[in-house]
């Protein structure tokens, strides 16, 4: 089978296709002929050398993939040939990478998704769903009422955050740097929307909230959009920091954080899928809103395996609205 490997860290040019065995599932674990890869900047920011994860070179690379069962190991006996199932994005991509016609998986991390779901749309749906969950819902709490603002809210897990802030019935703000992606936005169901190059993002906030405040914020971003982010939360809210898209420094928000009582709090989406309990809550939530049509992936663009390098290259354009996936 072919699958994708790097063997030095660089630009998407580095992905090359290494034809390698295919192995049989061990005890315990799903084999899977790959339809569909979900692509995350996660992958890009690995194969870059500037992920949390350091791999050996060579290494595999990928976090998410939808296909058909093939066969099963030993002791697996809740999936069978034929059944048509995604992957739970594992801890690490070097050690357990979806880039390939045919992957192993631990059968805790493998779901049969609603068959209403696409490959492509099954593929782009468990980082982003969970990632979103474990902030709002896990973490914060998120609940009817509640204010909550999204930055970067034209990736995929903004707008996984968007579609899970409405499920529960809170009130979605989606931050964008530009007015460009403003009606979108509003078309796939932001509340507001708060352009944060072309306005003033406290006094827009502060403007839609009035005296309840901002009690959530998810952000992926950091850098100075710390300071109005933070003036405009309410008493005991809390922001999610979930990534570190900005060259510039973070500044702490002494003064607000103090006299608002917040809590500012990082956060992956690992902690989620290293604790079974959390993990099974999570899928529940995501597999009922699946199933009812409130939580549904946002394909921002098509590409095929043999285009995997282009694919990186759209996605680290920052042009996609929603997701890109990679037909195998």
């Amino acid at each position: 089978m072919r699958a994708v490997r790097f063997y030095k860290r660089g630009s998407p040019e580095v992905l090359t296709f290494d034809e390698i065995e295919t192995l049989r599932p061990a005890s315990g674990e799903v084999g899977i002929k790959v339809n569909a890869l979900g692509l995350n900047r996660a992958e890009a920011l690995m194969r870059a050398g500037t992920y949390i994860e350091t791999p050996s070179l060579p290494s595999g690379l990928g976090l998410e993939a939808a296909g058909i069962v093939e066969s099963v190991g030993e002791g697996v006996d809740n999936f069978k040939p034929g059944d048509a199932v995604s992957v739970i994005p594992p801890i690490s991509q070097s050690k357990s990478p979806t880039y390939a016609e045919h992957i192993n998986v631990p059968a805790e991390r493998v779901v049969k998704h609603p068959s209403t779901l696409s490959f492509e749309e099954a593929a782009a749906a468990w980082m982003q769903y969970i990632t979103a969950y474990g902030a709002l819902i896990d973490i914060a709490g998120l609940r009817k009422g509640d204010f909550v603002v999204i930055t970067a809210a034209s990736s995929s897990v903004g707008l996984a955050a968007i579609q899970i802030a409405n499920m529960v019935g809170a009130t979605p703000i989606a931050a964008t740097r530009a007015s460009g992606k403003k009606q979108a936005l509003l078309d796939f169901g932001a509340a507001h929307v708060v352009a944060t190059a072309e306005e003033d993002l406290e006094a827009r906030l502060k403007e839609i909230t009035g005296s309840q405040g901002v009690r959530v914020v998810l952000d992926s971003i950091g850098g100075p959009i710390f300071e109005p982010l933070t003036a405009a939360m309410s008493r005991g809210g809390i922001l999610i920091e979930y990534g570190g898209l900005s060259p510039e420094p973070t500044p702490f928000p002494l003064f607000a954080v103090l006299s608002k009582s917040l809590t500012l709090r990082g956060y992956l989406m690992h902690e989620i899928v290293r604790d079974p309990a959390r993990l099974e809550a999570a899928k529940a939530f995501i597999l009922e809103g699946l199933r009812a049509g409130s939580l549904r992936p946002r394909i921002a663009k098509i590409f095929s395996f043999n285009d995997i390098v282009a694919a990186h290259r759209f996605l680290e354009s920052n042009e996609q609205f929603g997701k890109i996936v990679v037909k195998v």
